[in-house]
């Protein structure tokens, strides 16, 4: 475990390298609000982009997560083992519109503009949407909490110390992420009834989900 002063030799690391993350993320965010095929009016496959850099004093408590979970964080691979140090999250409307996303993301990585540092997850409790999810190649796992979203987590190229965790998912998903969010982060609610409550909405974030779904594949 990492003494107090480890700790903070390592929030320094990352404070001293933070404009190599948002230099790359400035990039990634550019790459998707420019590109065509996703912005087009009068519906774009992009609703809206959020981004973040993780804040220095949030990065201790995670790195102690990691700790206590049996991975030893040090300077020299601080920024292998923490990928999340910046962050592009991509919202959409509809389920279908996740594909044309994950296209493009992975034409930069073919295309050698990114590098994909961890084989892409999605994690969803959902069987109609894990069946999307695999047709797309993609890993899917099931988190207890129901927690639903696509992870990438790219680099401009391998070997690089910047990376950007990228998360897909649809508005209504979403709702529930800041949701669970709120009450998860950066402590875990301990309350049984706080926990199922979050289960229950989150299936009715997936009927909304597979609404929206519905609507727009009748509107054509």
């Amino acid at each position: 475990m990492a003494t107090k002063r480890e700790l903070s030799q390592l929030v320094k690391l990352y404070r001293d390298h933070t404009h190599l993350f948002q230099y790359f993320q400035e990039g990634v965010i550019s790459a998707l609000r420019l590109d065509p095929k996703l912005n087009t009016d009068p519906l774009p496959i992009i609703h809206s982009i959020k981004t973040r850099l993780k804040d220095p004093d949030h990065l201790a408590d995670k790195i102690k997560r990691k700790e206590a979970e049996g991975r030893l964080i040090t300077k020299d691979n601080l920024f292998n083992e923490i990928t999340d140090l910046a962050g592009v999250r991509i919202l959409h409307l509809h389920q279908a519109q996740a594909k044309p996303i994950h296209d493009f993301i992975m034409e930069k990585v073919n295309g050698h503009e990114w590098y994909l540092a961890e084989k892409p997850v999605a994690y969803s409790w959902d069987p109609d949407s894990t069946d999307f999810f695999k047709a797309l190649g993609l890993k899917v796992k099931l988190k207890p909490s129901h927690y639903t979203s696509i992870h990438y987590v790219i680099r401009p190229k391998k070997g690089a110390q910047a990376a950007c965790e990228i998360q897909v998912r649809t508005l209504f998903e979403e709702i529930w992420g800041e949701i669970d969010h709120s009450v998860n982060y950066p402590t875990a609610t301990n309350n049984p009834a706080t926990k199922e409550q979050l289960r229950v909405l989150s299936k009715l974030v997936s009927t909304g989900t597979r609404l929206v779904d519905s609507i727009f594949k009748l509107h054509g």
